[in-house]
């Protein structure tokens, strides 16, 4: 006959599915977990609609500069060639709308992960108020 101290306690998750909602430590540690990771999901996510806000920002500052430097080039007498400004602000708008794109796409994955935490929240919350 086994000890009661020696006794293993581990089981295998097909086990533990059914009686999910006796192991309080394991609860605990998850919603530990959730309190952890929402904060920093919930501030990375306002960072990134803040710097695509940015972003936006600055790529309609560039239009309008690419817009005065047009004007200011046909509106000289003699020609100053601008055309090597032009394409740098075109460039630099290129490269805005790329970022812009990268980050829509962190965004995007990044709500993914907000909206997969609520679940599990919502989730972990009826378990617990439901005793099975």
């Amino acid at each position: 006959m086994m000890d009661v101290e020696s006794e293993s306690t581990a089981t295998s998750l097909d086990e533990n599915t059914e009686n999910f909602c006796e192991n309080p430590t394991r609860d605990t540690i998850a919603e530990g977990l959730m309190g952890l990771i929402k904060p920093t999901v919930d501030q990375l996510d306002e960072r990134v609609r803040a710097t695509r806000v940015s972003q936006l920002e600055l790529k309609q500052c560039i239009d309008g500069l690419a817009e005065e430097l047009k004007k200011v080039s046909e509106a000289q007498q003699h020609t100053v060639d601008l055309e090597i400004y032009l394409k740098k602000l075109i460039n630099a708008k290129q490269r805005v709308s790329v970022l812009s794109n990268i980050l829509q796409s962190a965004q995007d994955r990044l709500n993914k992960i907000h909206m997969s935490i609520d679940k599990e929240t919502v989730k972990r919350t009826v378990l617990l108020s439901n005793p099975v």
